[in-house]
């Protein structure tokens, strides 16, 4: 289940104290788990959501693709033995590195950095540091240098609002009156894909929605029946964006993987193949990056988009005003998650990212499109989907946006950056969540 939601924001830039064991226990070895199988530390006294945390934490701990720099508030996940660098400063960095003993090559770039490649074992971060003190650069320009920072989907860590997708009872079909909201506007979904039985198994909300390519497909399952942690997770959004307005059409593109796991090159890549006619790009996810500097292909990458075009994304369900990216760039609406307070009426989500570079906010926790499959976490019993259920997080919130941005471009025949504009120009329902979109 979702974590208690307080009454009103937590003091900018502190991160939630659940975050930080989160990040503690990702610091630490983990044991290496099989399909269907789990590491031995877990317990039945174990919560839901403790073991969903603990699931996707163990399996980043043991992806060899990925890395963690774990200090308290500045947390994110990087590619080992990569450094980007602005193509103008590739050659520059890629001297200084030799000059230092590094043993390094110029890989494949993508979008407007240059990739250079090290040993596995170089600690990326503290050489990133370094490449960033201008005394390293007398009388010259400091080049820009990142990590090749990971994505997730919110949610999961930085990221999960604490508990996995519920069971839910099949939704009942859109209400034909409403079918003409959103019609004409397509958004583009970059999320883990769309599971390939989603028009037929939701004929009702998703059928004739979509294109459907084999390259779009969500992976899903990690064996046999059995979902992997983020599997459905594009399938669940597109659903989402769908019930905010039932006439909309979307592009899903495939920029997570079934665990919820992506990178700026996957997000780049994922959205140079949307369709040209996509007017809003929604993005159920994001990444803290180091110094919480906006990672430089991504923003070009979104900053080279027509300027017609609307980008929504995820404030993050770390629980802190630390920025996330993409939401945080100036480009972004930004969208936050509100849950429903004990007297019916909307207060804070205890998990949401919050912060003045918030535009707008949302309720969380929604029932949606969803997969055939059985979850199994440690020590519970397994949850087992039919086709629908329910989940929190700022994915969500971000996705009933969207829909809410193409239904406004319906009614007034503005063009989406236009209706971007005209919604976060209403007064805003808290100075770190941005406008109420109901």
């Amino acid at each position: 289940m979702s974590p208690d939601h307080p009454a009103a924001p937590r003091p900018p830039g502190r991160v939630s104290r659940r975050r930080l064991v989160g990040w503690s226990a990702l610091a630490a070895a983990a044991v290496p788990l099989g399909v269907g199988g789990w590491s031995a530390r877990a317990t039945a006294a174990e919560s839901l959501e403790e073991s969903y945390q603990r699931a996707f934490l163990e399996a980043v701990g043991r992806h060899p693709a990925i890395r963690r720099h774990t200090v308290p508030g500045r947390e994110f996940l990087y590619r080992p033995g990569q450094l980007l660098a602005a193509r103008r400063d590739v050659q520059r960095v890629l001297a200084r590195l030799r000059s230092l003993g590094h043993q390094v090559t110029e890989g494949p770039g993508f979008a407007t950095v240059g990739r250079l490649l090290l040993a596995p074992e170089t600690d990326i971060p503290a050489l990133v540091t370094r490449l960033r003190d201008p005394r390293q650069w007398p009388n010259q320009t400091v080049p820009v240098v990142q990590p090749h920072h990971v994505l997730v989907g919110f949610g999961n860590i930085m990221g999960n609002p604490g508990g996995p997708p519920r069971v839910a009872a099949p939704l009942a079909g859109p209400d034909p009156a409403r079918l003409g909201e959103g019609a004409g506007v397509t958004v583009g979904v970059c999320d883990t894909g769309i599971w390939r039985h989603a028009g037929a198994a939701h004929p009702a909300w998703l059928g004739g929605s979509y294109l459907p390519e084999s390259d779009d497909e969500d992976a899903v399952y990690a064996g046999a029946g059995l979902l992997a942690l983020q599997g459905g997770h594009g399938t669940f959004v597109a659903g989402v964006l769908r019930q905010a307005a039932p006439g909309v059409r979307f592009d899903p593109e495939t920029a997570l993987d079934a665990t919820g796991v992506g990178d700026e090159e996957t997000l780049v890549a994922a959205i140079g193949r949307l369709d040209p006619q996509v007017a809003i790009v929604n993005l159920s996810l994001g990444c803290f990056t180091q110094d919480d500097q906006p990672p430089l292909p991504v923003v070009d990458t979104i900053t080279a988009l027509p300027r017609e075009v609307a980008v929504v994304a995820a404030a993050g369900n770390g629980g802190t005003a630390r920025p996330s990216w993409p939401a945080a760039l100036p480009r972004v609406l930004a969208v936050s998650a509100l849950a429903t307070g004990s007297g019916g009426a909307p207060v804070p989500a205890g998990y949401s990212g919050f912060g003045s570079w918030v535009d707008a906010c949302a309720l969380g926790d929604r029932t949606s499109t969803y997969v055939d499959g059985e979850l199994r976490l440690p020590g519970q019993p397994p949850l087992v989907f039919h086709r629908f259920a329910a989940w929190a997080g700022t994915s969500f919130a971000t996705a009933h946006v969207a829909g809410r941005l193409a239904a406004l471009m319906t009614s007034t025949g503005m063009d989406a950056e236009a209706a971007r504009a005209a919604l976060v120009a209403a007064p805003r329902w808290h100075p770190d969540y941005g406008v109420l979109v109901g």
